[in-house]
């Protein structure tokens, strides 16, 4: 029988640093103990509610360089914060060793208690365990990678001037969502050994930029097919990372200016995970967070009311509005990811003949948390679905497929929550959260070299859908700006091969230009 504690942990709402350390050390016990969660060291800052708009406005990051659109965002989102258009989170936290947790000073003794539990083990356990996370970041060297990022821009403003600087800034915001290697390469990113290697790198591009562009006269004349292979060989062609293409050949940026863009791309690989595990990330700390103030009530940690708490705040983040209203936008994460850990839990423990069919590797083996801690570990949300979302949750979710096609004049009910349907569910479902149909897949193909140097990519068209014609042009612009010449943007039609669109642009004379570097 659990004993229960002399008194609990806290009574009413206020607290103060005493306050939070017991609740932090008895919440670790639990996650330790209990749950057997392997995490970072945690890192506690109690911040205000205008830091807390601060670390909106760059993207969660503790620092970071300087930038017009985080002062942008800054200001929207105070706005609509002081007029009451939107609440802030009780918390934030960094993919970070140590992890670093936020916890906002508002917050009652009942939600700092919560956040810890949600933020401080549940996200971080996730962090660190995930394989797409060990795979693609660098816990323990962002934070140091981050303050020679601030560093080395606030330097090259006044070297080069901040206009100068902005303009690079800008193009390359406008391109880091095709600033990441979407597969493995090599080794994981060491962010320290990026820092002592910077001087190395700079003399490599050198090296490979006199490589690229040098001409040797030809023992004989290839065809033309030959030499569009070689080139692309020697560029490393088709490239899905631009900026990274960009970086390593542009052939009339300056070293500072390839350093810059290295800056952009490393960020925004670090942030390629994130949106690839919410479901999982939220349903995950959702689900910690749940076994650990239960269990904490169980044991007299907390009272009743503080309980009651709990509860309300639990209930709202992992509710579902519908369809009809005002705060539908689509399926919640946080309401998906737990539905589905508290589902898994049931086929562990007490599995129908149905789980037993759909999930015969787990059901009933009777090890909860193990099971939990193998998904959390080994899959992405796209994965996780389509293994893991069971008929029960779909009858429950009242779940069914449209088939729209523009070229029909009407909408199609495809599959619907019945024998027949399970599957058919289970697979659309899935592809929503597929990072090949949330992102376009657009790929350098070509340079003309020994021509006028344009650049050429292609957008493989997915599901018949192009790109935003006005968001197309401002992009290949900016492409085009920190190439130097002409670049083409062709939208390919995926079986047939056909160019379905086409997207040219020149640099300006207002683009990044070349500086001394």
């Amino acid at each position: 029988m659990t004993k229960l504690a002399a008194k609990p942990l806290y009574e009413g709402s206020d607290w103060n640093f005493d306050t939070i350390q017991r609740i932090y050390d008895t919440v670790e016990t639990i996650a330790r103990e209990e749950l057997d969660l392997n995490t970072y060291p945690n890192q506690i800052e109690v911040i205000t509610a205008e830091q807390m708009l601060d670390a909106y406005s760059s993207t969660g990051m503790p620092l970071l360089y300087n930038h017009w659109s985080f002062g942008k965002q800054f200001l929207t989102n105070e706005l609509m914060y002081r007029k009451g258009q939107r609440g802030l989170a009780y918390e934030l936290v960094i993919n970070s060793d140590p992890c670093i947790n936020y916890i906002m000073e508002e917050n009652s003794a009942t939600m700092q208690t919560l956040v810890l539990a949600h933020a401080a083990f549940g996200h971080n356990h996730f962090f660190k365990n995930n394989y797409l996370f060990q795979q693609w970041t660098d816990a323990e060297g962002i934070l140091d990678y981050l303050e020679f990022a601030k560093r080395y821009i606030s330097q090259c403003e006044e070297r080069y001037g901040q206009v100068q600087v902005e303009r690079l800034l800008d193009a390359a915001h406008a391109l880091n969502r095709q600033g990441v290697h979407r597969y493995p390469r090599g080794q994981a990113r060491d962010l320290k050994a990026e820092l002592a290697r910077e001087n190395v790198r700079h003399a490599q591009r050198e090296r490979d930029y006199d490589d690229i562009y040098r001409t040797l006269p030809a023992a004989k004349a290839k065809a033309a097919d030959a030499g569009v292979s070689a080139r692309a060989a020697a560029l490393g062609l088709p490239q899905e990372n631009v900026l990274y293409f960009l970086e390593k050949s542009a052939p009339r940026l300056a070293p500072w200016q390839r350093e810059i863009l290295r800056i952009t791309r490393v960020l925004a690989q670090y942030f390629y995970p994130q949106g690839q595990t919410k479901v999982m990330n939220e349903g995950a700390a959702c689900y910690v967070h749940y076994r650990i103030m239960t269990t904490l009530h169980q044991r007299g940690h907390i009272t009743e009311g503080s309980f009651l708490e709990f509860l309300t705040s639990h209930t709202n983040v992992v509710s579902q509005p519908m369809f009809d209203s005002g705060h539908y936008g689509g399926l919640n994460p946080y309401w998906v990811g737990y539905n589905m850990m508290q589902d898994i839990a049931q086929v562990c423990v007490a599995p129908t003949e149905e789980d037993r069919l759909w999930s015969p590797d787990i059901a009933g083996n009777g090890d909860v948390e193990g099971t939990l801690k193998h998904i959390w570990a080994n899959y992405r949300d796209e994965s996780f679905v389509s293994q893991f979302l069971s008929p029960r949750l779909m009858r429950q979710w009242r779940l069914f497929k449209l088939d729209d096609h523009e070229k029909v004049d009407h909408i199609k009910v495809d599959a619907i929550h019945d024998e027949r349907g399970y599957r058919e569910l289970r697979r659309g479902l899935a592809r929503q959260y597929d990072i090949s149909w949330q992102e376009p897949d657009i790929q350098i193909v070509d340079v003309d070299l020994a021509g006028d140097r344009t650049l050429m990519l292609e957008h493989h068209v997915t599901n018949g859908v192009l790109l935003a014609e006005k968001d197309a042009c401002r992009v290949v612009q900016h492409l085009a700006d920190l190439w130097g010449y002409e670049v083409v943007l062709r939208e390919i039609e995926p079986e047939g091969g056909s160019s379905l669109k086409e997207h040219k642009a020149r640099p300006r004379a207002t683009g990044p230009r070349l500086a001394e570097g």
